[in-house]
């Protein structure tokens, strides 16, 4: 009876019942002080645990730079992490060099905290040491690199490479393309060591012992869309790295080249209709130039449409200038590539012509000549109206850098042809502003270049000059004749005001302005 009652009391848990319920009774310190061990011991190991690159284990290593611990945790791994003392490639066997290789790959995955340049010199240095190594005993291997290499090799980039990028402070945030193009650049602090990490990777992606079939699981497509996010770095060296990688990766791995061209294409809709802020779009065109001078003929539609929905509208944003020399070597290509399409970029043009903006209207003129000296004249008759009435308007421009560069486009053999071959379409559209030029612009050098022009039309086309400048004398008369009877207009209108400035009655003016001559 006492044993049945004493089996029902409650009994104490026992330290091994806790264990086996996975010490779910610890104490919160308890269990603070344990997941910190284990963020360390992670750590120790060489982040074994880091993010995912495609079936590589890691956690959030790659997206936010190493998920650093807080500052006490942090200074005690990178200590105990990095100063672990690996023998040189040189003082071990073949056979162990691989084994070598994938323990310096996790050594540096140890990530430190540039920001304070006092820090970790000693292990930081120990680190640059090792990222060297690692980047001679790839120039030097001469056996194909197994699956498990490849994965620790996109580990270990993967980690020190995609972080979050870091900006300068803006007061205003809606910055005219003059102030960003005169911001200093903001240099990573850490460059030192993410310069060897960029030139490693670049050998590994250009190494013959690379397979691409098998780094394509690897390097995939969320690797290429993190990379592409380091493009707004602020700190030029690190875009100009990227621009270099990623080009080989285009060449290297070809199943991934449409994915890379669309994306692209996001990067430039976003920056276009949405944010008009990114810091590489100069060296995401200049892959693109390369890529568009491989394109086979004739052009994909696909092809044709990134010139369209991407390519010219690029000419919209205010800092365009800071990529002009870039877009305007694609565009020139896909008319030297396609005739045809002379037609589509200059009506583009037209549409995102700047009104008030000359810097810009003297880049665009630029390019402009650029693609007419690649127009054919079928193409360039199709669109030749539209074209010289703007070209008239920039003509007539007061400002005389715009003016003048409009009048350089006859320097061009080739573009001067084109105007010849149809100056009976073209002359009597800018014929009038040619003639205001040369009778009364305010720059002299204007005048001097308006001169040289309407000689070129008198000399080829006498006949076709006097008539243009008969009809510009009646509609200069005719205008003057409007001008005298809206003066006069006015001036009835302030006699009929004057008589009756007393009286509250309202002025009205007949529409007639002359008087009838009296009759008889």
């Amino acid at each position: 009876m006492i044993k049945q009652i004493l089996n029902r009391l409650p009994r104490k848990p026992s330290k091994s019942a806790e264990n086996r319920d996975g010490g779910s009774s610890a104490s919160p310190s308890n269990a603070s002080t344990s997941s910190r061990s284990s963020d360390l011991s992670t750590a120790q190991s060489g982040n074994s645990s880091a993010t995912t690159v495609s079936g590589v284990t890691s956690s959030t290593l790659g997206l936010n730079h190493g998920n650093r611990l807080p500052q006490a945790a942090n200074a005690k791994v990178n200590g105990s992490a990095v100063c672990e003392t690996l023998p040189s490639f040189k003082d071990v066997p073949t056979a162990e060099k691989q084994t070598l290789f994938i323990k310096k790959l996790n050594l540096c995955c140890v990530l430190f905290d540039f920001t304070d340049p006092t820090k970790h010199l000693k292990e930081k240095d120990i680190k640059r040491q090792t990222l060297v190594e690692l980047v001679d005993y790839l120039s030097s291997v001469n056996v194909k690199f197994t699956e498990t290499v490849i994965q620790e090799i996109v580990k270990m980039v993967s980690s020190n490479l995609f972080r979050p990028l870091t900006s300068q402070p803006r007061e205003n945030k809606v910055l005219e393309a003059f102030d960003l193009e005169d911001d200093e650049p903001l240099m990573d602090p850490a460059w030192p060591h993410l310069q060897i990490v960029y030139e490693f990777f670049l050998r590994f992606v250009a190494s013959p012992e690379t397979d691409a079939k098998l780094s394509k699981r690897y390097v995939d497509h969320s690797f290429v869309l993190r990379l592409l996010d380091l493009f707004d770095s602020e700190d030029p060296r690190e875009r100009e790295f990227l621009k270099t990688v990623l080009h080989r990766i285009y060449g290297k791995f070809m199943v991934h080249r449409p994915f890379i061209r669309k994306s692209i294409n996001n990067i430039f809709y976003r920056f276009i209709f949405e944010t008009e802020k990114h810091n590489g779009i100069a060296e995401l065109l200049e892959i693109l130039g390369s890529i568009i001078n491989g394109f086979a003929l004739p052009l994909k539609e696909e092809h044709k449409l990134f010139l369209v929905r991407a390519l010219i509208p690029l000419h919209k944003p205010k800092c365009v200038h800071m990529y002009h020399q870039q877009l305007s070597y694609c565009i020139t290509q896909f008319v030297e590539k396609d005739c045809k399409l002379a037609d589509t970029v200059i009506r583009g043009l037209l549409k995102y012509w700047p009104i008030t903006n000359s810097s810009k209207e003297v880049v665009f003129l630029g390019e402009l000549e650029e693609v007419l000296e690649a127009t054919q004249p079928p193409e360039f008759q199709r669109c030749m109206v539209p074209l010289f009435h703007q070209i008239s308007r920039c003509l007539s421009s007061s400002h005389f850098q715009v003016a003048e560069r409009a009048l350089f486009l006859w320097n061009n053999n080739h573009v001067e042809n084109l105007i010849k071959q149809n100056r009976k379409v073209i002359l009597p559209i800018i014929f009038p502003a040619l003639e205001k030029n040369a009778r009364g612009h305010w720059n002299q050098a204007v005048q001097n270049l308006t001169l040289n022009v309407r000689k070129i039309f008198s000399d080829i086309d006498s006949e076709l000059f006097e008539e243009c400048l008969q009809k510009f004398e009646e509609d200069n008369a005719q205008e003057e004749e409007v001008k005298r009877k809206c003066e006069i207009t006015w001036k009835r209108l302030e006699e009929l005001a004057g008589m009756k400035a007393a009286s509250n009655e309202p002025v009205l003016v007949s529409h007639k302005t002359t008087p009838h001559s009296p009759s008889g």
